[in-house]
């Protein structure tokens, strides 16, 4: 018997689509037509992440994403498996906010820190 969940595309007009419980995401949305960015399939980039806006994933594959990240809710589709029905935000709506771009958001003063060694006196 093959289980199914119901992922609802957040920031896509709520589109739902019906997908096997053990097939990774990105794989299970792409075959129905959902245009997805992918790198390496295997969880070791973020070319693939999406945020989790609820339900629950075994993502235990990925290498990518840092703990600050995983508790901020992202998951790399490739290898996320849905365990429940869940509710995701994909493309540059998530990634926006995945890392920050210094370029775009500089550090304030307060924010940077000294990275040059004190040279040894002699």
């Amino acid at each position: 018997m093959t289980y199914t969940r119901t992922i609802t595309i957040e920031n896509r007009s709520g589109a739902t689509y019906e997908v096997a419980a053990h097939r990774p995401l990105l794989d299970a949305l792409r075959e129905q037509g959902v245009d997805l960015p992918y790198g390496c399939r295997y969880g070791g980039c973020i070319t693939c992440a999406a945020k989790l806006k609820s339900g629950e994933i075994d993502q235990r594959r990925q290498v990518a994403l840092n703990n600050r990240q995983i508790a901020n809710g992202y998951v790399l589709l490739c290898v996320a498996r849905p365990m429940t029905d869940c509710t995701i935000e994909i493309g540059v709506e998530s990634h926006d906010r995945l890392y920050r771009n210094p370029f775009l958001d500089p550090l304030a003063p307060h924010e940077l820190k000294a990275d040059i060694a004190k040279p040894k006196e002699s």
